[in-house]
C-alpha cells in the first residue's frame, strides 16, 4: 500500500513542482512564457486523455501490472525530463512522465478497493486523499527549496531514486487481481484519447487566450470522437467509458459530485495566487505560505472523513463538506481590501476542511457502486472527474479574467461557491436513492 501511495504521491507531487517552477524553466531554456507552459500542458493532456483506456487495460491485464508499468514509465521519463535539452525534448519527456503517473492514477483506487476489506474501505481511501493532499501542498516549497540551491534539472531527476525504492517495493507488495475476459477495445480507445486530448488542449488554448481561429476545429474533432467513441461503444458488455456504470444513479451523481468539486478546486488554485498578489499586494514567498492552510486541512480532514464513511451516507457526509467549501469560496471572495494573514488562513482553512470531508466519501461512493469486475474503469472515473474538472476550473478563470483584470479572482471565487452550492445539492441527493 505504502509503495502505490509512493508512487500518486510523485504523480502529484510533480504537478505542483512544475506549476511553480515553470518561470524558472523557461527562462534557462530560453522560451517564451506561452510556448513554456507546454511543459505543463503536455503532462496535463498526457493523464487526461490515456486515464480510461489505462483502467480498461487494468481490468484486463491486471491493476497490478499496469501501476508497476506505470511507475517504472514515469521513473524513466523523469530522468529524461533531467536530461532535457530544450523545450521540445522536455515537452515530450513530460508527455511519458504523464502517460506513466497516468497508469498509476488509472487503477490506484481500484487496488486500495482490492487491498483494503469492504468494512475498512473509507479508511484506505481516506489515506489516499491525505497523501495527494501532502504532496500538493509540499511541492511549492520543494520547489523552491530545489531551484534556490541548484537549476530545474534537479525537480526530476529527484523523482529518480525515489521511483527505484517505489517500484522495488510495490513489486513485492502489491496484489494480483482478477482479469476480465474481454480484450481491450483499440479503436475505442483511440477515439477517447482524441476526444478528451483534443478536448482538453481546447480549454488549455482558450485559457490562454491562444489561437482562437483553431478552437472551432479542435472542439468539432473532440466532438467527432465522442460521437464515434459512443457508437463504438454501443452494446458493449465493459465498455471503455463506461456507459454502462453512469447508468447507475448512484455512480453518476456521485462522479458529478466529484467533477463540480474539483472544478471549485481549479477555479481557487488558479485564481486565489492573483488575487494575493495583485489586489492584496502580497509577495510570492507570502502567497505560498497563504495558500497552504487548505491543503493541510484536506491531509488533516482525509483519514477523519474516510472512517465516517465505513459509518455513515456518503451522500450526507459529501453534502455537509461542500456547503463548508461554498461558504469558505463566498468568504474569500468577499475578503476586505486590507486582510491579514489571520483573515486569510482561517477562510482557507474552512475550504480545506469542507474539501477534505468531500473526498473520501464520495470516493468510495463511486467505487462501492461499481460491481468488482469493472473496478478498474470505476477508478478511471475518479481520476477524470478530478483532472477535467480542474481543467474546466483553470479554463474558466481565464474567462473571468477576460470580464475584469481587477475583479476577475473574486467573479472566479464567487463561481467556484456556485460549482460547491450545486455538487452539495447533488450529494444531498444521493440520500434519496437509499432504500
Amino acid at each position: 500500500m505504502l509503495s502505490l501511495m509512493t508512487g500518486v504521491a510523485l504523480a502529484s507531487l510533480d504537478t505542483a513542482i512544475a506549476n511553480t517552477a515553470l518561470p524558472a524553466m523557461a527562462q534557462q531554456l530560453h522560451a517564451t512564457p506561452a510556448t513554456s507552459v507546454w511543459i505543463v500542458n503536455a503532462y496535463q493532456l498526457a493523464m487526461v486523455a490515456t486515464l480510461l483506456p489505462l483502467a480498461a487495460l487494468g481490468e484486463i491485464a491486471g491493476y497490478r501490472r499496469v501501476a508497476l508499468c506505470g511507475l517504472a514509465l514515469f521513473t524513466v521519463a523523469s530522468l529524461a525530463c533531467a536530461l532535457a535539452w530544450s523545450l521540445p525534448a522536455l515537452v515530450a519527456a513530460r508527455l511519458l512522465q504523464g502517460l506513466g503517473a497516468s497508469a498509476m492514477m488509472a487503477v490506484s483506487t481500484a487496488l486500495i478497493r482490492a487491498i483494503y476489506p469492504p468494512e475498512r474501505q473509507g479508511q484506505g481511501f481516506g489515506t489516499n486523499a491525505l497523501v495527494v493532499a501532502v504532496a500538493f501542498a509540499v511541492g511549492p516549497t520543494v520547489a523552491s527549496v530545489i531551484l534556490s540551491v541548484s537549476s530545474w534539472p534537479w525537480l526530476f531527476a529527484i523523482n529518480v531514486p525515489l521511483g527505484v525504492l517505489a517500484l522495488a517495493a510495490a513489486w513485492r507488495a502489491l496484489p494480483h487481481t482478477g482479469r476480465a475476459a474481454h480484450k481491450l477495445d483499440l479503436p475505442a480507445a483511440l477515439y477517447n484519447v482524441g476526444a478528451f486530448g483534443l478536448l482538453i488542449l481546447a480549454l488549455g488554448e482558450a485559457a490562454h487566450g491562444a489561437a482562437p481561429a483553431r478552437l472551432p476545429f479542435e472542439l468539432g474533432a473532440a466532438a467527432l470522437c465522442w460521437v464515434l467513441l459512443l457508437r463504438r461503444q454501443r452494446g458493449h458488455a465493459a465498455p471503455l467509458f463506461p456507459v454502462d456504470l453512469f447508468c447507475q444513479p448512484m455512480f453518476a451523481l456521485s462522479a458529478l459530485t466529484a467533477f463540480c468539486t474539483f472544478a471549485v478546486q481549479g477555479l481557487a488554485f488558479v485564481s486565489l495566487p492573483f488575487f494575493f498578489e495583485h489586489t492584496l499586494g502580497r509577495s510570492p514567498i507570502d502567497t505560498g505560505f497563504l495558500m497552504t492552510p487548505w491543503p493541510a486541512l484536506v491531509a488533516v480532514m482525509g483519514p477523519v472523513a474516510g472512517r465516517l464513511s465505513d459509518r455513515y451516507a456518503a451522500g450526507a457526509l459529501g453534502g455537509i463538506g461542500l456547503v463548508v467549501l461554498c461558504v469558505g469560496a463566498l468568504l474569500l471572495a468577499t475578503l476586505p481590501a486590507h486582510a491579514t494573514a489571520f483573515d486569510i488562513g482561517w477562510r482557507m482553512a474552512l475550504c480545506g476542511l469542507g474539501f477534505g470531508f468531500f473526498q473520501a466519501p464520495n470516493m468510495k461512493a463511486i467505487m462501492g457502486s461499481a460491481p468488482r469486475a469493472r473496478a478498474g474503469s470505476a477508478s478511471g472515473i475518479v481520476a477524470t472527474a478530478r483532472l477535467s474538472g480542474q481543467a474546466t476550473g483553470a479554463a474558466l478563470v481565464a474567462f473571468c479574467f477576460t470580464l475584469s483584470d481587477t475583479q476577475g479572482p473574486a467573479y472566479a471565487l464567487a463561481t467556484a461557491a456556485g460549482f460547491a452550492a450545486v455538487g452539495a445539492v447533488v450529494s444531498f441527493s444521493r440520500q434519496l436513492l437509499k432504500t
